[in-house]
């Protein structure tokens, strides 16, 4: 069992979302734990330090991601024509703020290296609040899934389904739930790196930023585990 746990964690290592999600989920808990270890000097500075690292890590990394999601979204299309219709219009409106994202980020890292001459800050902020549009409609399309999840869960209930499909519903259910929770801990934290002045905008501490973080980067090692052991089986 030991050696079975060890290979599909080497395995998820291997791969590059695997590895963002152990990057990110590091960020945020060295971020966590350097804002609540008491003083600033030593190791909560260290940790601090190994928090912005490891998110300029990430940030280079995904300087590669564009076509991965071009790929998605052109897959996605306007959605399987069997979907619901408002789940459709939000996938597609996520998958469009997700790829107008990359490109605005891109251009602020190339202005902070100092490959363009743009100031970067302008560009971090449109990044930022694309992201955050991204997060806001999947947490309404994930509200519109569960919606129509727990009907269905409803009516099997009335009905003589095996316990399996009632099963298998409560198990998109608790999904979605997380997926909620995951976005939710998300838009927090993007709304606050937003220009100040705009709802809670730079006004929470870095132990809650790290705390959200390491929320959202747990359910979402979580999520994908649960999908690897779903598709091994």
């Amino acid at each position: 069992m030991a050696a079975g746990a060890l290979g599909g964690l080497v395995a998820a290592l291997e791969t590059h979302r695997g590895r963002d999600r152990a990057v990110r989920a590091l960020c945020y808990g060295c971020q966590l734990a350097g804002a609540a270890l008491p003083g600033p000097a030593g190791l909560p500075g260290g940790l601090l330090a190994a928090s912005a690292q490891l998110s300029s890590c990430r940030t280079a990394l995904r300087l590669f991601d564009d076509l991965a999601m071009l790929r998605h979204s052109c897959s996605y299309g306007l959605g399987p024509e069997g979907e619901d219709t408002l789940v459709r219009l939000l996938s597609v409106l996520c998958n469009v703020a997700n790829q107008l994202y990359y490109p605005c980020e891109h251009l602020a890292w190339a202005a902070d290296v100092g490959i363009v001459r743009a100031g970067s800050q302008k560009w971090w902020t449109r990044s930022t609040a694309l992201w955050g549009c991204a997060l806001l409609l999947g947490i309404l399309r994930s509200l519109r899934i569960l919606f129509q999840l727990r009907r269905k869960l409803s009516q099997h209930k009335r009905s003589t389904s095996s316990p399996q499909s009632q099963q298998k519903l409560r198990a998109q259910v608790k999904a979605e739930v997380l997926s909620i929770l995951m976005d939710t801990a998300d838009l927090s934290n993007a709304i606050h790196w937003l220009p100040p002045g705009f709802l809670w905008a730079g006004r929470f501490p870095p132990w809650l930023v790290g705390l959200l973080g390491t929320i959202s980067s747990l359910i979402g090692i979580y999520q994908a585990s649960r999908r690897a052991n779903s598709g091994a089986a």
